[in-house]
Parts: C-alpha cells; structure tokens; sequence
C-alpha cells in the first residue's frame, strides 16, 4: 500500500467539502494573510490506526492573490515504509474567488509527478500540463464550460459560502480539473451535530456531510468520503475519513494560527 494514498486523499478531503457552488459575492473572504492549519494523518492497516504523516495549508498574501502553499510529508518515523515530499501551490484571484494558477509538485518513494494547470476564464479556457517534471510536460488545452478548481483553490473559495444554503439545497455539483480531465462530483448534506468529538482534536460544533470521489487505484467505484465541518464563521474541516482499495485513511485538526474569526465551533 503506497503512502502517497494518503496525501492525495486528504487534499481530496478538503476539496470535497468546500468546492460546492459559490455565492456570486467574494468582497469578504472568510480567511486571511497569514492563516496556517495543519492536519495529522492517519492510516488504518488491520484494525490499527498508524500516525502517518501531516498536512500544512499556509495562506501567503499577492498583490492580486491569495497564494495558497500546501506542504504534504510523512513522519520520519514512517518513512521505513514510504517518504512522501509533496508540493501544491493555488493563486486564487481576490477579484472572482477563482484560481488563476495551479501547481503540484510531487514525490512519493521514487513516484514523481508534476502538474501546472493555468486558468484563463477571459477566453473560457484552461492549459493543464502534466509529466514527471517540470521540465518534462505536455500541456493540454482544456474548454471552460463553467467554473472549475483545481484541488487546493475550491477549498478556500467555498469557505465563503454560508452553510445553511447548503442545510436548505441538501445535495450540490461542483467541478474540477485532475491530470488533463474535468470531473463533476456531488456533496450531500447529512446532519448537524452540536457536539462533535474529534480525538486528539477537541469537541466542535459540525456539520457532517458526504462526498463523491472519483474511483480508480485510490478509491472503489461507489466509495464516498465522510467530513465534520466547524459549523461557525471560519468554516474549517475538523474530521475527514474515508475507505481506500486497502485500509482507510482519515485526516484531523492539529493546530491552527491567525483565524480570521474566533473559533466559536471549537467547545474544548
């Protein structure tokens, strides 16, 4: 079983929750310059759950963009089995909310992949190259027949939404890129929980939903992802799980700085 599941699914988790329709008005982000999450991993592997590696979302601040850096990593403690050193970068425009430029760098035990997907919505068009480099890529023209994110960006645009449109709506579309390819996926609203416990996290004020992916050598066909959202202002992923082709994998809140809002959801 490849480490490298793991990541790819947590940086799914968090697309998948965020990236239903947006609300046409992004004059008010719900973050900010400077917000740093980090999320630990978990890998379960017969009925053990095995501390794997974290994840680290930083927000950086561009004349015109939100830059988005994300840094994915096993532990050194793991990394007998398989090291992963893995790399996304999303500029996402103040203007729209929309990405503008997308980059993930990977490397994974000797696995390389690179991916640049560049976002012109002027001419309804998007140019994805992809290789194992970044110096060894072949780019393909991909038509915009709407909005679409790529795995990072949906996240933080969609943290602008209010969540009880999506309470009333129950079940909502969204569209990315992935390697040369544009997928629509559902989300469906499950339920609030006023008091959701995250071990190792804290209790949360959440709301749980569930989320298609796309099936393949990560998921079965018909698996679906499981996520607790902070049910507050800031909107943060508390909990993801889901079930792989081997084992399970699931991602929780570690630590977080410079929170735009008081984190109100987090009870203890």
């Amino acid at each position: 079983m490849k480490l490298r599941i793991i990541i790819v699914l947590f940086v799914f988790s968090a697309l998948g929750f965020w990236s239903f329709r947006p609300a046409p008005d992004v004059s008010g982000f719900a973050f900010s310059n400077g917000e740093k999450l980090v999320y630990k991993i978990f890998y379960n592997w017969n009925f053990v759950w095995l501390s794997a590696g974290e994840v680290i979302f930083e927000i950086k601040d561009e004349p015109d963009a939100y830059h988005i850096e994300v840094t994915g990593k096993t532990y050194a403690s793991y990394e007998w089995f398989y090291k992963v050193r893995d790399k996304y970068h999303s500029y996402i425009d103040k203007s729209t909310g929309l990405p503008k430029l997308y980059i993930r760098d990977i490397q994974q035990g000797n696995y390389r992949h690179y991916e640049k997907i560049v976002f012109d919505y002027i001419n309804h068009k998007a140019y994805s190259s992809t290789g194992r480099s970044f110096n060894k890529t072949k780019t393909t023209e991909i038509d915009l027949d709407g909005n679409y994110y790529d795995m990072i960006s949906s996240m933080y645009y969609l943290r602008n939404m209010d969540l009880k449109s999506f309470q009333d709506t129950k079940s909502t579309a969204f569209k990315i890129i992935l390697d040369n390819t544009k997928y629509e996926l559902n989300l469906k609203y499950q339920k609030e929980d006023p008091g959701f416990k995250v071990k190792e996290s804290g209790t949360y004020k959440t709301i749980h939903a569930i989320g298609d992916v796309i099936s393949g050598n990560v998921f079965d066909a018909g698996v679906q992802m499981n996520f607790w959202v902070a049910n507050d202002s800031n909107k943060l992923p508390v909990l993801m799980e889901s079930p792989l082709v081997v084992g399970s994998v699931k991602g929780i809140l570690a630590s977080y700085e410079n929170l735009k809002y008081p984190f109100s959801a987090k009870l203890k």
